[in-house]
């Protein structure tokens, strides 16, 4: 997979031409309504095909796998396919191996290095006895990079038939499915959901799912709730014992704790309550993790960051997702939503104190288009980075990339001349960040939040990570 930027007088077929690519897998891949709408400045997904095939309409995982000349269990093991039937068109599936004749002055060595695999892989996948003797013409099988190894995690709210048949289509890319949320109540009892959906579509991807638990109360996170919570011991063990019996009964593998804008003196208490919570889920198998505030230091002052102690997060519970999101919040001036030198500031902090291994970072599916000259107490307005694109293409507008947050923007003038601007997601930003993630050496990524239109982000995570199942 490789990534183009449009330039003036780009079409899809000098585009293609170009990469040797072809013009209906590009469109596929990229979800492109009108392939002929492309606009200054967007970045496509452009599949190699040699190494990588997006379904079209009709195919079968057998007919693909006979295409190419490889076994169905391999397309499917190294496409994370635990159910071959779930194959949906528009998926990008990678090749375990391809196929390249030997030219004059090539070498075992110097293929497998131009590659970015070892002679030993290429020797074996080929019955190679010895490396030395290849030979001009020969054709021989190059097996996949082995890419790094990382967690993912997804939340969402689209608790419908929707939000099922979303998970169906994206699941093979998740470790973890996070149905957001029950939330706790003053009494120690928790609120319902019908998320059953979600859960079979889930298990059918061989995802776990996450149980989230929530202060959330009237729109918003309550602090009071949750003092009332975390100041009472005995009402937290009825909490637990409650939130358990929910879990046994949907078969939920783990427990997600987001209790935001927690008192800071209510630090301590929150520490203690996660320790109660793992010393009574841990026995049972399940995984305890939380999600914790943007945080740049220890000493970070505000009522999102102070009661959260990660130093004590990073010893008590199994994994952590930072939510390195919502610097360009919806109630803010525009911004990007998570530029990336904001995104680093907090991981050179959080790696300090919490284990890199312990750590998902939190990644954005979504943009966000505000109204300028921004007024204070006017909101933007939530778009999909599909939708930002289409955007752009509507009003005639090239799409700009600002290399310091790595992120796409642009403005535009709507029929009423009023003036917006929007910040969003494309390929270019999301390989920035799952490059950092390789960088700092973390446990993987968790997105907030599914619902969003992004069909770039899918091959770009898939080329860059083999997806854990837990």
């Amino acid at each position: 997979m490789q990534i183009h930027v449009v330039q003036p007088g780009n079409t899809l077929w000098s585009i293609a031409q170009n990469y040797q690519s072809s013009i209906n897998q590009i469109v596929l891949v990229n979800g492109l309504d009108q392939p002929d709408d492309l606009v200054v400045g967007q970045a496509l997904v452009i599949p190699e095909p040699s190494r990588e095939y997006i379904v079209q309409p009709g195919d079968t995982l057998w007919g693909i796998a006979n295409r190419y000349g490889v076994s169905v269990q391999q397309l499917a093991a190294n496409n994370n396919l635990s159910n071959p039937q779930l194959l949906f068109v528009g998926e990008l599936i990678k090749l375990p191996y391809w196929y390249y004749t030997v030219q004059a002055g090539d070498s075992l060595w110097g293929i497998a290095s131009k590659n970015g695999v070892s002679i030993d892989q290429i020797a074996q996948l080929n019955n190679i006895a010895e490396p030395g003797l290849i030979y001009i013409g020969q054709t021989i099988k190059i097996p996949a990079k082995t890419l790094t190894s990382a967690e993912v995690n997804a939340y969402t709210t689209n608790i419908n038939e929707q939000g099922t048949q979303e998970v169906l289509y994206l699941g093979r890319n998740f470790t973890y499915l996070s149905p957001f949320m029950y939330a706790v109540r003053s009494n120690g009892t928790i609120t319902s959901m019908e998320e059953e959906g979600l859960l079979e579509a889930a298990r059918q991807n061989n995802v776990a799912p996450l149980m989230v638990l929530t202060t959330f109360s009237g729109g918003t996170f309550d602090s009071d709730l949750a003092a009332s919570i975390l100041r009472n011991p005995e009402l937290q063990e009825k909490l637990i014992t409650n939130v358990l019996a929910e879990m046994e009964a949907k078969q939920y593998t783990g427990l997600n704790i987001d209790f935001e804008y927690v008192y800071p003196e209510d630090r301590q208490n929150y520490n203690d309550f996660l320790r109660r919570v793992v010393g009574r889920l841990h026995p049972k198998g399940y995984t305890v993790s939380t999600a914790l505030a943007p945080k740049i230091s220890g000493s970070q002052s505000g009522l999102l960051y102070e009661a959260h102690d990660y130093q004590a997060h990073g010893e008590i519970v199994d994994f952590v997702v930072l939510m390195t999101y919502e610097w360009g919040w919806a109630g803010g001036e525009p911004w990007a939503i998570a530029p990336i030198n904001k995104v680093k500031e907090v991981l050179d902090y959080a790696v300090t104190v919490i284990p890199r291994q312990k750590i998902l970072m939190g990644v954005p599916l979504y943009g966000r288009d505000w109204k300028i000259p921004w007024v204070k107490g006017t909101y933007a307005r939530t778009v999909s980075p599909k939708e930002a694109v289409q955007l752009a293409a509507r009003y005639g507008v090239a799409i700009q990339y600002d290399e310091k947050y790595q992120s796409p923007y642009f403005r535009y003038r709507d029929e009423n001349g009023q003036q917006h601007e929007v910040w969003f997601e494309d390929a270019r930003s999301v390989q920035a960040k799952y490059d950092t993630i390789k960088a700092y050496g973390l446990r993987g990524a968790s997105y907030w939040v599914l619902g969003s239109s992004f069909p770039q982000n899918w091959p770009v995570l898939q080329t860059n990570f083999s997806i854990k199942k837990v």
